[in-house]
């Protein structure tokens, strides 16, 4: 995964006038009242997956695009959602410069994508105000869920694995500050 992470230029996903910035540990605001996560938590969010090449991955929140060519870049068939068109226009528009096959869809991420799982991870790049239980269901058995949820302030980093059909793992893995999940099963503002 480190590997994955050295290989993908992310100031291909930085505004241009701050590129400089690019390789900071830090995230960094991107249009749309977004940002880009700090590389620290690309990694972290995406080693608690444990992702297997050939793995198929929901990502919600595409933003710049950056966490999904991360996962492209580990072999890992990746559908993204993005709620925000502006942001979904350029990362498709960017994966397809970087000839990166990586579905991208423009909608309600919060929902997931029930049409093309069930995945073996489920990733959310935003703050969710509790846990969607219909991402659960979007999940094999043996796949992974992790997203921050908490407050828009605060996120505690959540990993629900499904053990069984109907049987679900939950841990907690530190405190995170993302933007929020907007949707039905989001933040409403």
């Amino acid at each position: 995964m480190i590997d994955s992470l050295l290989r993908v230029p992310r100031h291909f996903f930085f505004p241009k006038a701050f590129e400089d910035r690019a390789y900071d540990d830090s995230a960094f605001p991107i249009d749309a009242g977004q940002t880009i996560s700090q590389p620290y938590t690309v990694a972290f969010q995406t080693q608690l997956l444990e992702l297997q090449q050939g793995s198929k991955v929901l990502e919600i929140g595409t933003g710049s695009g950056y966490q999904a060519a991360i996962l492209h870049e580990m072999g890992v068939e990746v559908h993204s959602v993005e709620r925000i068109e502006e942001l979904y226009r350029k990362a498709l528009e960017l994966f397809r410069e970087m000839k990166m096959d990586i579905h991208c869809y423009w909608g309600d991420g919060s929902l997931g994508l029930s049409s093309k799982g069930p995945y073996d991870g489920i990733i959310v790049t935003a703050a969710a105000p509790d846990l969607a239980e219909n991402l659960k269901l979007q999940l094999k058995v043996g796949g992974k869920l992790v997203l921050p949820v908490g407050n828009q302030h605060i996120q505690k980093m959540v990993l629900i694995e499904r053990l069984v059909d109907n049987k679900y793992r939950r841990t907690e893995h530190g405190d995170f500050k993302f933007v929020p999940l907007i949707g039905k099963n989001g933040w409403n503002t």
